[in-house]
C-alpha cells in the first residue's frame, strides 16, 4: 500500500535570514539578498555581486575543532537540518532511527576549501595540504555530516544534480517514504561556492550577470536579465509517513503528492527547445498527483534570470499546464536570494511549504521590464495572500536533469 508523505519540519540558512522564521519574513517583505561579494577579493574578477549569508559565524553553531573540519557546504547544511528537526519536534529517545534516513546533496562540495588547499599545494607543496582536505570536500560529506550529528541511522546518501539536486533529494525522500523503506528522511540541499574559481568557472561560461547594481542583477522574466547571480545556504525538509506524523502529534505544513524527473538528453548547459523535458517533469508529478493542471495555485519557477531558462521554462510551463498557464501564478524566489544551485531546490521547498501554510504567494521581487516571451503571471513585486491549495516547484540542472515536486495543502 502507497503511503501518504508530509513535511513536519523545515530549516534554512539563506542570504536574506539565518533561519526559517527570519527567511520567510525576507521573503514577504520582498528583501534583497544580493551585494558585493565580501568572500573574497574581487578586483581582477568581471562579476562583482553574490547572495551571501549574512552575520554568520560557525562558532555560533560549532566548536572551534568541529568548525575548522568541516567545510562550510557542511556547515550549512547541518544548521538548516538541526533547525528542521527541532522544528518538527521529534525526538531520538523517541524513534527507531534506523527508519531515519538523510537524503541530502550539493552541485559542488567544498569549493572554498579546494580553492584554499590547491593554493597551499602550488605555494608550499604537497606535505602541507589538510590531512582532512579530502573529508571536506566530497560532496556527500553534508549528507553523512547530518546523518552523524543527528544519529539517523537509515539509508543516507547524496543526490547531485547540478542545480536540480535539491528537488531530486526531497523527491526521491517521498519516494522512499510512500514505498515503505523509511518513516523519516532529513532531505533538501546545500551550498557554498562563492569562491573565487566557483565565480570564476560560472564567468567564464556566460552563466553569471555583470551587472553592479545588486536591484537589477538577479532580475527571473525581466527583459533585460542577463544571467544568475550566485548564492548560497541551505533548505532541508523533514518529510514523514502521515500516520507517524499524526501518532505523535506532529505540526503539518503540507503534504507532498507528486514528483517528476526527467533528462533532457540534450545539452550540457542549455535547456531543450521549447523546455520540453521541464514541461514531462511537471506532467509527471501532476499525473502522481492525480491534479489538474487548472488545481495548481501556484509555480515556484526555477527563474534563474538567464535568457535561455526563463524564456525555456514560461514555455514549459505553457506546454504542462495548456490552458490554464494562463491563470496560474508563478514567481523566482532567485530575485531575492540568487540562485543557491544544489540548496536551491531546498530553500524553495520551503518557501512553498510555508505559502501552502500561510495561503500566501511570493513576488518576483525587482520587476521592471516585461518581456513578450515571459508572459505568464509573474507575480511581479508584491507577493498576494490568496489560499495556495497545490504549489508546484521546478528545479533545472546542468546536464538536463528537471525535477518537480508538487505540494498540497494538507488535508485528513
Amino acid at each position: 500500500m502507497e503511503r501518504r508523505v508530509v513535511i513536519t519540519g523545515l530549516g534554512a540558512i539563506t542570504p536574506i535570514g539565518n533561519n526559517t522564521d527570519e527567511f520567510w519574513k525576507g521573503i514577504k517583505e520582498g528583501k534583497c539578498g544580493i551585494d558585493e561579494i565580501t568572500h573574497f577579493d574581487t578586483t581582477n574578477f568581471k562579476v562583482k555581486l553574490a547572495a551571501e549569508v549574512k552575520g554568520y559565524n560557525p562558532e555560533d553553531y560549532f566548536d572551534r575543532r568541529s568548525a575548522k573540519r568541516l567545510d562550510k557546504f557542511s556547515q550549512y547544511a547541518i544548521v538548516a537540518a538541526k533547525e528542521a528537526w527541532k522544528d518538527s519536534k521529534l525526538d531520538k529517545e523517541k524513534e527507531d532511527m534506523t527508519r531515519v534516513g538523510v537524503i541530502l546533496g550539493s552541485g559542488i562540495g567544498g569549493l572554498e576549501t579546494i580553492d584554499k588547499e590547491i593554493a597551499v599545494l602550488l605555494q608550499k607543496g604537497p606535505d602541507r595540504v589538510s590531512p582532512m582536505f579530502i573529508p571536506m570536500i566530497i560532496g556527500n560529506m553534508a549528507a553523512g555530516n547530518v546523518s552523524i550529528e543527528l544519529g539517523a541511522k537509515g539509508e543516507s546518501l547524496s543526490m547531485v544534480s547540478a542545480c536540480a539536486t535539491g528537488t531530486h533529494s526531497i523527491g526521491e525522500s517521498f519516494r522512499m517514504i510512500k514505498n515503505g523503506y523509511q518513516d523519516i528522511v532529513i532531505t533538501g540541499g546545500t551550498e557554498a561556492a562563492i569562491s573565487p574559481s566557483g565565480i570564476a568557472g560560472f564567468t567564464n561560461i556566460k552563466a553569471l550577470s555583470q551587472a553592479t547594481d545588486k536591484n537589477r542583477a538577479s532580475i527571473p522574466f525581466d527583459k533585460e536579465r542577463n544571467g544568475f547571480v550566485m548564492g548560497e545556504g541551505a533548505g532541508i525538509v523533514i518529510l514523514e509517513e502521515l500516520e507517524h506524523a499524526k501518532n505523535r502529534g506532529a505540526k503539518i505544513y503540507a503534504e507532498i503528492v507528486g514528483y517528476g524527473a526527467t533528462s533532457d538528453a540534450y545539452h550540457i548547459t542549455s535547456p531543450a527547445p521549447g523546455g520540453e523535458g521541464g514541461a514531462r517533469a511537471m506532467v509527471l508529478a501532476m499525473e502522481e498527483a492525480k491534479v489538474k493542471p487548472e488545481e495548481i495555485t501556484y509555480i515556484n519557477a526555477h527563474g534563474t534570470s538567464t535568457h535561455l531558462n526563463d524564456s525555456g521554462e514560461t514555455t514549459a510551463i505553457k506546454t504542462a499546464l495548456g490552458e490554464a498557464s494562463k491563470k496560474v501564478m508563478v514567481s523566482s524566489t532567485k530575485s531575492n536570494i540568487g540562485h543557491l544551485l544544489g540548496a536551491a531546490g531546498g530553500v524553495e521547498a520551503v518557501i512553498c511549504a510555508k505559502a501552502v501554510e500561510e495561503g500566501y504567494v511570493p513576488a518576483t521581487i525587482n520587476y521592471k521590464v516585461p518581456d513578450k516571451e515571459c508572459d505568464l503571471d509573474i507575480v511581479p513585486n508584491e507577493g498576494r495572500d490568496v489560499e495556495v491549495k497545490y504549489a508546484m516547484s521546478n528545479s533545472l540542472g546542468f546536464g538536463g536533469h528537471n525535477a518537480t515536486i508538487l505540494l498540497k495543502k494538507y488535508e485528513q
